[in-house]
């Protein structure tokens, strides 16, 4: 009893320990790498733990730079800090001794946080948040944001029906956003134009300016030989536009006028004025919707600009999860080959023993070469695609290829392919109708609806007269003091009190009654512009009419036009995506079925393969029967492996037909914007290799011919 007893304590003790040895990221990882010499499990690549070094800064570049407390921030440059070219840190934890374990799930993230194509899809955001910022500040036009779907890795293709998505604005592919650009390949002509819009930013502008003038006197009223006056010019003016279609202008001037004419009374001669002018527009323009269309058609295009980037993101998961059983496929078809090679020179090895001994016709060793000539030509282009399917691959995942270590490191592939026991069967309407609320496509293009039919408002505001109500109220001010040039300097108190002194007129030799002026101070002239003292004040319409209006007839009839063909387009989409969900679940179903009869077809070679062996081996078949046997073997594995990559890239395809790709994925939108992964993914539809020992090929040369 008592022996049972410590027994079983060590037992769970020991348990215990070898639970403990175990890494503790070993159950997030799809799979185990199992090599002919696997290193040690303790030192398996972990998931690395983000880095802020290489995270993509996100800003909100819809928010302007704020003028308090530092007034001049506003005419500072801002800075986009230089694209980080280096790879992030989970590349170096994935590679061992020189070599990338990579499951499924590592590629996808190491892709979320290098590709280069989503790299630059991500400066789309930030292009799309100045776009509204220019609106916000009154831009009479934008510039479009480019919502193209980037495509630049080579390898693994992506597309639906077609295989190809196209060529469009800012990327590979046509989309939504830019104008000229429009919805998936239609023009956009006629989006944002409208009536002219004011700044909505206050403008204020001013004139300084010193003038010295000096002339001589050319007639008796000049009031010098040499006319001397130097002119002050002082003003100020705001000027802003308002969404509901007024436009506000505040303008004040000051001039101040020094001279020694003698008919000056006043020197300094100060003359301060304002103006405050109101303009509302009653037809074209009236109301905001034709004045702030803009900044709803750019609001608009940063939810495009959102959308487009998250069917970025979608893409190149599909080509890199394509890429990967690309891969697969070729390691395995490596090892298919190898095994046929080496069948084939053993094969040969026999037929010359027993040629030497003369129980078998020298013919068999020429079949048996030829055999073996054939099956070191199709290892080598085993070998060499899969040399490039790393390239590819390391392409795809890494920021730059300048790494020696990594240029010249091998991938090896961690996960394999899962066949589902059963298919999930999913009515075809139930995933119709996911593809009609998740795809991309669709929502970007009735956004770019919802901007048609703006700009159409817009257009038909155009066609009105322009009918202005304009109002102003002004007023001005005089300043300045009694020019000691001036004659009533002369007379006297009593002269000058009566408002008129005698001057003498050059012209006629008499004398002449000049208006006597005192002096006033600043501060009175500045009273004088708001008491009614000399105001300026009115009220009144402007009416411009176009006669024939022809202009304006062709760019509303052009962008209804446009909007009605992009209303059939959407139908078209929406019709298009019903096939491609349909097509997707018919591949699904019947690369499963080839996966199945690839099966069969594997085992009914090795059974063939056997049974022809077990004749050769009794005299009742020759060894060309037996290489026949063998390369049909090979040739059925190599079909089941192709099968197997098939039926993953139909299930992929069918998550990418009905918009839930990214679900099926766990993969978090934050994550793919920083380019730092914090979440791991955890794809679908596959499971850990069993088997990782398939010879690379800078460690494999084709076998050669034995000598006779």
């Amino acid at each position: 009893m008592f022996l049972s007893s410590l027994k079983c304590a060590f037992r769970q003790i020991t348990a215990l320990a070898l639970v403990g040895g175990l890494p503790a990221t070993l159950g997030a990882q799809d799979a185990t790498p199992a090599q002919s010499n696997p290193p040690a499990q303790a030192s398996l690549p972990t998931a690395p733990a983000p880095s802020s070094a290489h995270a993509f800064e996100v800003r909100d570049y819809t928010k302007p730079h704020r003028a308090f407390p530092n007034v001049i921030a506003p005419y500072t440059p801002s800075s986009v800090p230089a694209p980080d070219l280096t790879n992030t840190p989970r590349i170096d934890q994935l590679m061992r001794e020189g070599k990338i374990y990579l499951s499924m799930d590592d590629a996808v993230a190491l892709a979320l946080e290098n590709n280069l194509d989503i790299g630059i899809a991500r400066y789309n955001l930030g292009i799309a948040d100045t776009e509204v910022l220019r609106a916000k500040g009154g831009a009479n036009n934008f510039f479009g944001v480019p919502t193209g779907i980037v495509q630049n890795t080579p390898g693994g293709g992506v597309g639906g029906l077609s295989g190809a998505v196209g060529s469009g604005p800012g990327g590979t592919s046509a989309a939504a956003g830019g104008i000229g650009g429009g919805t998936n390949g239609l023009v956009s002509t006629t989006l944002g134009i409208g009536p002219q819009i004011t700044s909505f930013d206050p403008i204020l502008s001013s004139t300084l300016q010193e003038d010295h003038f000096s002339g001589l006197s050319t007639n008796a009223f000049s009031g010098a030989p040499v006319l001397k006056q130097n002119t002050g010019t002082y003003n100020f003016r705001y000027v802003q536009g308002l969404q509901s279609g007024t436009d506000l202008s505040v303008g004040f001037s000051n001039s101040r006028t020094t001279s020694n004419s003698t008919f000056t009374s006043l020197s300094p001669l100060i003359t301060p004025s304002f103006r405050f002018e109101l303009n509302q527009h009653l037809l074209q323009g009236f109301g905001f919707l034709p004045n702030d269309r803009l900044i709803r058609i750019t609001k608009n295009n940063r939810e495009i600009t959102d959308v487009a980037f998250r069917l970025q993101i979608i893409t190149t998961v599909d080509q890199i999860e394509n890429l990967y059983w690309n891969l697969v496929f070729a390691y395995e078809n490596v090892r298919v080959q190898q095994e046929a090679l080496a069948f084939a020179q053993k094969t040969l090895s026999d037929n010359q023993k027993q040629v030497q001994i003369g129980s078998l016709a020298p013919i068999e060793v020429v079949r048996a070469q030829n055999t073996v000539a054939s099956d070191q030509q199709s290892l080598v282009q085993a070998q060499t695609n899969l040399q490039l399917q790393q390239l590819l691959m390391k392409n795809a995942l890494s920021r730059n290829l300048q790494d020696p270590q990594l240029a010249n490191a091998e991938v090896i592939p961690t996960t394999t392919m899962a066949l589902p026991q059963q298919e999930p069967i999913s009515p075809t309407e139930d995933l119709v109708n996911q593809a009609l609320q998740h795809r991309a496509e669709l929502v970007e293009s009735r956004i770019d609806l919802k901007n048609r039919e703006i700009s159409e408002k817009a257009l038909k505001n155009s066609l009105l007269p322009t009918l202005d109500l304009f109002a102003y109220y002004g007023g001005s001010g005089l300043a300045g003091s009694q020019n000691a040039a001036n004659l009533c300097v002369n007379q006297s108190p009593q002269q000058q009190q009566s408002g008129f002194c005698a001057g003498p007129n050059p012209a006629f030799g008499n004398t002449v009654n000049i208006p006597v002026t005192g002096s006033n101070s600043y501060t009175n002239s500045l009273n004088q512009l708001v008491n009614s003292t000399a105001p300026d004040k009115g009220v009144g319409f402007t009416l411009n009419i176009p006669i024939r209006n022809r202009q304006a007839q062709a760019l509303q009839i052009r962008g209804q036009l446009e909007f009605r063909q992009a209303q059939m387009r959407l139908q078209q989409i929406e019709n298009q995506i019903r096939i491609e969900v349909r097509n997707a679940q018919f591949s699904v179903t019947q690369n499963r079925a080839a996966v199945q009869a690839s099966q069969a077809a594997v085992e009914l070679a090795k059974q063939s393969l056997e049974a022809e062996q077990k004749k050769f081996n009794l005299g009742a078949s020759t060894s060309t029967l037996v290489l026949q046997n063998q390369s049909l073997l090979a040739t059925a594995e190599s079909n089941l492996v192709s099968a197997q990559a098939a039926y993953e890239k139909a299930e992929i395809e069918l998550d990418r037909a009905t918009g839930l790709l990214l679900e099926h994925a766990g993969i978090v939108m934050d994550d793919a914007e920083k380019g730092v992964v914090t979440h791991n993914p955890k794809i679908p539809f596959i499971a850990p290799s069993s088997d990782t020992s398939s010879v690379m090929p800078q460690e494999t040369q084709p076998a050669t011919q034995p000598q006779q």
